[in-house]
């Protein structure tokens, strides 16, 4: 009965041992789990700074961008409407050879289409000059 009691002692030794180191082993385990957690945590925060900090970046250069097509729209208006009015004053004048040099020279600075081409060489032929 001693030697049942000596060896019942020696498993509950051996017990107490191995959930010691099982329990120090957990802790082990929440300890790396918990810096894990922590650097998780910080590489997110990192990455939602750097997410709103290019999302702030991305808005500027979309105002920019749009602010930019406004004055390009603005001052393509400005030009169609200063064409009109360059038109107009043309037309006022008096038609002599040299008005229409400068109409040829104006019409081959601004860009055209084949349409407007087909237009002005009509013009010409009916108005009695060929090319």
């Amino acid at each position: 009965m001693l030697s049942e009691l000596d060896h019942l002692s020696q498993n509950i030794s051996r017990l107490i041992s191995i959930s010691s180191r099982r329990i120090q082993a957990q802790r082990d385990t929440e300890a790396q789990l918990a810096l894990a957690l922590e650097e998780r945590d910080a590489a997110r925060a990192a990455l939602n700074e750097e997410r709103e900090g290019t999302r702030a970046a991305l808005e500027a250069i979309q105002m920019e961008r749009d602010t930019l097509r406004e004055e390009r729209d603005a001052l393509a208006a400005k030009i169609d409407d200063a064409q009109v009015r360059l038109n107009a004053i043309l037309e006022k004048l008096p038609h002599s050879k040299t008005h229409r040099n400068q109409l040829d020279l104006l019409d081959a600075m601004s860009p055209h289409t084949e349409d407007d081409t087909e237009l002005a060489e009509a013009e010409r032929v009916e108005n009695g000059d060929h090319a």
